[in-house]
C-alpha cells in the first residue's frame, strides 16, 4: 500500500540541498582560505559558464534580479522622459525599475495562451516616446521574441528580456536572455536556478553594454578610486557564486523533471475543466510555475488550505490596476485578458523530484472542486 500524503509542499529546496551540501561546504571552506570574498575566481568562472550556457558573449553577476533590471536599463539609456512597454502581468519588481531608472512603464495586454506579452498589444503602446520593450517570460515560458524583436527593430527599440522565471526555456531555438539587448536574471532560491540568498545576472552580446554594466555595478567606477559616473554597489557574492556553478552543471536534468512533473499533470488534467499551462514548444517551457486556469478557482484555494496543498495566486491583480499606478490611468477593462487571468489562475506545486504520491494528491483535491 501506498502511504497517505498527509500534506504537499509547494515547493521542496531540502533534498537538492542534502545532495549538494558536501561540495557546498567544500568551496566555502575554500574560499575562506583564499580569502578572495568579493568578485573571486567563483564570481568570474560562474560568468563564464552561463554566458557559455545561454549563447552570448557576456554575463555580469550583480546582487539580485531587480538589480539587474536597473543596471540594464541604465545602461540601455533609458531614463526621464522615456515610455517602456511591458507586462502587468508579472512581479512587481518589471514595472518597478522602470519607475526606478525614471521613465513610465506602458502595459499591454498577454496572450491568453502563454501569459506572456501580446505583440499585437505591444505594438498598439509605441508611441513617440517609447524607448524600449520589456518582454517577461513568465512562469518559464518564453514570450514570442521573433515578433518582438521584429517590431522593436522595424520602431528602432532597445529590448530587456526579464528572464527572471524563465532560465534554460527557448524561443525559437535561442535560450532566453540571448534575444534583445540584454537579459536579466534572478538566483532567487524558488527560481528553476536558484542560490541560498540573493543573486542575479545580466547577459548581453553587447560589448558596449557590457563594459558599462560592470563599471555601474561597481559605483561607477573604471578603476579604483576613479569614478565617470554614479553607479550602485551590486555584485554577485562570491560564495552563491560556487553554489550557482555547482547547480548550473545539472540544471538540463532539473529542468527535464520540472517538464516531467508538468507533463503527469497535464495528463492528470486531460478531460477536466482545467486548463493547463500552454507549451508552444518542447523547449519554450522551463517551469518555474505551473500555472493553471480552472473554475471555481477560490474554492480550490479553500481545499488546497484544507488538504495542507501549498499553492500560490501569481497573481491576483494586474500591476496596471495597483494603487502605485493609478496616476497612469488604467480602468478594469482595459487589459481584459490580463483581468480575466487574474480571477482564473492558479499555480501548482512544481519542482524536480516531487513525488508521483504528492502530483495525484493535487489533481484529486482539484478534480474534487472541479470536477
Amino acid at each position: 500500500m501506498q502511504p497517505e500524503v498527509k500534506s504537499v509542499p509547494f515547493l521542496d529546496l531540502s533534498s537538492q540541498y542534502r545532495g549538494l551540501e558536501a561540495e557546498w561546504f567544500d568551496a566555502i571552506r575554500a574560499t575562506g582560505a583564499r580569502g578572495s570574498f568579493i568578485l573571486g575566481p567563483n564570481v568570474q568562472a560562474f560568468e563564464q559558464e552561463f554566458a557559455e550556457y545561454v549563447g552570448v558573449k557576456h554575463a555580469i553577476g550583480v546582487a539580485n534580479g531587480t538589480d539587474s533590471l536597473i543596471l540594464s536599463l541604465r545602461a540601455l539609456g533609458v531614463g526621464p522622459g522615456d515610455e517602456v512597454i511591458t507586462t502587468p502581468w508579472t512581479f512587481f519588481a518589471s514595472a518597478e525599475t522602470v519607475s526606478l531608472v525614471g521613465a513610465t512603464p506602458v502595459f499591454a495586454d498577454i496572450r491568453p495562451d502563454t501569459f506572456c506579452l501580446d505583440p499585437e498589444s505591444v505594438e498598439k503602446c509605441v508611441t513617440p516616446r517609447t524607448k524600449a520593450i520589456l518582454p517577461v517570460h513568465i512562469f518559464g515560458h518564453a514570450a514570442d521574441m521573433d515578433a518582438i524583436m521584429q517590431i522593436a527593430r522595424e520602431r528602432k527599440l532597445v529590448v530587456m528580456e526579464d528572464c527572471a522565471q524563465s532560465f534554460g526555456a527557448r524561443s525559437g531555438g535561442r535560450v532566453t536572455g540571448a534575444i534583445g539587448d540584454a537579459g536579466s536574471f534572478s538566483f532567487y532560491p524558488t527560481k528553476v536556478l536558484g542560490c541560498y540568498g540573493d543573486g542575479g545576472m545580466i547577459t548581453t552580446n553587447r560589448d558596449d553594454l557590457n563594459e558599462h554594466i560592470r563599471r555601474l555595478r561597481n559605483h561607477g567606477a573604471v578603476r579604483p578610486f576613479v569614478h565617470t559616473e554614479i553607479g550602485m554597489n551590486s555584485r554577485l557574492d562570491e560564495i552563491q557564486a560556487a553554489l550557482l556553478r555547482l547547480k548550473l552543471r545539472g540544471i538540463d536534468q532539473d529542468i527535464a523533471a520540472r517538464r516531467s512533473v508538468a507533463a503527469e499533470y497535464t495528463r492528470r488534467f486531460a478531460g477536466t475543466p482545467v486548463r493547463a499551462p500552454v507549451a508552444l514548444a518542447p523547449d519554450a517551457h522551463s517551469y518555474n510555475l505551473f500555472t493553471v486556469r480552472l473554475p471555481k478557482r477560490d474554492a480550490v484555494r479553500e481545499a488546497f488550505v484544507q488538504a495542507q496543498i501549498g499553492h500560490s495566486l501569481c497573481y491576483p491583480q494586474g500591476l496596471h490596476l495597483q494603487d502605485v499606478y493609478r496616476h497612469l490611468g488604467y480602468k478594469p477593462g482595459s487589459l481584459p485578458v490580463t483581468e480575466q487571468a487574474s480571477s482564473e489562475v492558479l499555480s501548482l506545486p512544481v519542482y524536480p523530484g516531487m513525488p508521483a504520491g504528492h502530483i495525484a494528491r493535487v489533481c484529486d483535491v482539484v478534480r474534487g472542486v472541479v470536477g
